[in-house]
């Protein structure tokens, strides 16, 4: 009997995740927006709670971080969406140069005997294919940044909210100091990777920029812009914005300096990636790359490119609520970077788990 009431349980537990995210994938539209205005009020929580230790009306602190997450959506909309026109207006001249370069590299292989056909050639370099994906991507999300009514809206009633929220939640809870430190924990830790990732994709972008500009590769501030975008997206963000610059500088200049633009692209994600990020995050990450990885999949056939770029952070959010109880521990513990977490055990934490 035990056994059949433990099984009944597991599939009912089953039953019950994939109606959720069957609801959840068909609620899409309404979901995407409602987690962007979450993640926007956790990131500026820590500002809306300074502003009022200095005395600043609540009304007046919302309406100074409103401003400023409008201006800057605002600036980097117009210059992606005028530099993506512009580029895409090039587009057929880039693909004629394109083909010309691809049928002389065809020509050459068929002399030591590799035969491939033009259109097999013009299929793997489609400048067009390409950009048309990134498009896509961007055009997706702002998409769904067209609810920006919607979102503003809830931003602000969150931020208003924020204070009072602290204090539902300490009497609602049977344990209102530690409902209140992993609540604390969940906005810091959000708030903290959001930070870093913003900063080592200006550290990756203003490079890129430069270099690009040096080199006379066309639209670098795009290509700058589209790498601090992309860069939001784990594992596949960079490949995705090296890609096309690849291609443009193959066009422009020819297979060496695709291979300085490919190289640039190479040094600066490893760089960052390897070097940096970790330096920066230290623990505040905690998640295993396969988990990284895994998360990206996962929420980006969930909610589309919105999850792909929140893939992290909704996995750090999960990771770090499962972590707060005793019988969830342990997916915490499948879920984050094992050899960090257990360097981070001291003694005394030994102690108390025995």
């Amino acid at each position: 009997m035990p056994s059949n009431s433990s099984s009944n349980n597991i599939f009912v537990s089953f039953a019950a995740i994939v109606i959720i995210l069957t609801g959840v994938k068909y609620a899409e539209s309404i979901i995407s927006p409602l987690l962007i205005a979450l993640f926007i009020t956790a990131i500026c929580g820590p500002a809306m709670l300074w502003l009022l230790k200095k005395k600043i009306p609540s009304g007046l602190a919302v309406t100074l971080i409103v401003f400023a997450i409008v201006f800057f959506g605002f600036f980097i909309s117009s210059i992606l969406s005028t530099s993506l026109h512009d580029f895409s207006q090039n587009i057929p001249e880039y693909q004629e140069r394109l083909v010309v370069i691809t049928t002389g590299l065809k020509s050459n292989l068929d002399t030591i005997g590799i035969h491939l056909s033009v259109t097999e050639f013009t299929s793997i370099f489609n400048l067009g294919k390409v950009m048309g994906f990134v498009g896509s991507t961007f055009n997706h999300v702002l998409g769904t940044l067209t609810n920006i009514f919607f979102i503003l809206m809830m931003v602000i009633f969150l931020l208003l909210e924020l204070t009072s929220f602290r204090h539902k939640f300490c009497l609602i809870s049977n344990k209102p100091e530690q409902t209140m430190a992993r609540l604390e924990n969940v906005s810091a830790t959000i708030s903290q990777y959001f930070k870093i990732k913003t900063m080592t994709s200006l550290l990756t972008a203003i490079p890129i920029i430069i270099i690009l500009s040096v080199m006379g590769i066309d639209f670098p501030i795009l290509w700058g812009i589209v790498a601090f975008l992309l860069n939001f997206i784990p594992n596949i963000g960079s490949i995705i914005a090296a890609v096309p610059v690849i291609l443009l500088a193959l066009v422009q200049f020819g297979f060496i300096a695709a291979g300085e633009v490919a190289l640039l692209y190479l040094l600066m994600n490893n760089l960052m990636g390897n070097f940096v990020e970790p330096k920066l995050m230290g623990r505040s990450l905690g998640l295993s790359t396969l988990i990284v990885f895994l998360s990206l999949v996962f929420w980006g056939w969930l909610l589309g490119p919105i999850g792909m770029f929140l893939s992290v952070p909704l996995t750090m959010t999960f990771k770090i609520i499962m972590d707060s109880h005793d019988s969830t521990q342990w997916m915490a513990t499948l879920l984050s970077n094992e050899e960090s977490d257990l360097l981070a055990i001291t003694p005394e934490d030994k102690g108390n788990q025995t």
